[in-house]
């Protein structure tokens, strides 16, 4: 597979232009020493029950535990996305909309054999992304591309199936669903794994989701707004499942965890006051 990216205009706004400095220069441990576990580096967090012996044992080990664990579990979360991409070939192509350091894609591509494309605003991201496909030997089937997934420069109908695992909430949702629907094949897929908050109580964001806006220097839509934009754009929910639940639990250890940044406490105490719902959405394409 040829990467071929000799667009100029990627980043058309200054807050692009923000997060994409924000990424460029990130380092944060809880990234990249979770990766180094197995290789495969991530941008998401995690699901399900932790296995509390990692807080058991030998103290000397016991930091490494906890990171084995967080990696884990941020592996099942992606495992779980994949899940929901329906029967995909050798054969067929997909796209990973705000890909990182590449971990989903070449989960992907170990799993179904099919070619993947990642994009990302954050050029540094896809150098290592690019770096780790050829250390893989996969370089011919995993590419990433400095792209904005607002304005992707892929032809028409050229995806079985896309995803955002928790990309979304830096773009406009309208934007980004028309840019979709526009690559996706007629029947494709589309998942997506989000953090949004819960406008049942209002249509501002509270207080803890604030404090992750500012963090991530993001903005978190609310909930309606994904089956809005879907709606607009020919893509039709057929699977939503709650995970909020299931990822306190990864919090909770993050938060004990020599990889803890601080934004712990907003996530967990938005999980448990209902501000914040962590969803899954698989839309078709029709």
């Amino acid at each position: 597979m040829t990467v071929t990216d000799t667009r100029t205009d990627v980043l058309s706004t200054r807050y692009q232009k923000s997060v994409a400095d924000y990424w460029n220069q990130e380092q944060d441990p809880v990234n990249l020493r979770l990766g180094e576990v197995s290789g495969t580096f991530h941008h998401h967090y995690g699901i399900g029950d932790v296995d509390r012996s990692v807080l058991e044992g030998p103290e000397s080990a016991r930091d490494e535990r906890i990171i084995e664990e967080l990696h884990r579990l941020e592996n099942a979360q992606a495992e779980f996305l994949l899940d929901q991409l329906g029967r995909l070939t050798p054969q067929d192509r997909v796209l990973d909309a705000g890909s990182g350091r590449g971990g989903t894609s070449f989960l992907a591509n170990l799993r179904f054999g099919c070619r993947a494309d990642g994009i990302s605003i954050s050029e540094k991201q896809v150098g290592f992304a690019n770096e780790q496909a050829r250390r893989r030997g996969v370089a011919d089937q995993v590419a990433f591309h400095f792209r904005n997934m607002l304005d992707n420069g892929f032809p028409a109908a050229t995806f079985q199936a896309i995803w955002n695992n928790e990309s979304t909430m830096y773009v406009d949702l309208h934007e980004l669903f028309a840019e979709h629907a526009r690559v996706l094949k007629p029947g494709g897929r589309y998942v997506t794994i989000t953090g949004c908050y819960n406008d049942v109580h209002g249509r501002q964001p509270s207080r803890a989701v604030s404090q992750i806006d500012a963090h991530y220097i993001c903005d978190i839509h609310p909930r309606s707004d994904y089956f809005a934009a879907m709606a607009a754009n020919d893509l039709l929910p057929i699977s939503v499942v709650d995970l909020t639940a299931a990822t306190i639990p990864y919090w909770e250890l993050r938060a004990e965890s020599p990889v803890a940044t601080g934004i712990e406490e907003a996530f967990l105490t938005a999980y448990k006051e209902d501000s914040f719902h962590y969803l899954m959405i698989a839309a078709d394409k029709v």
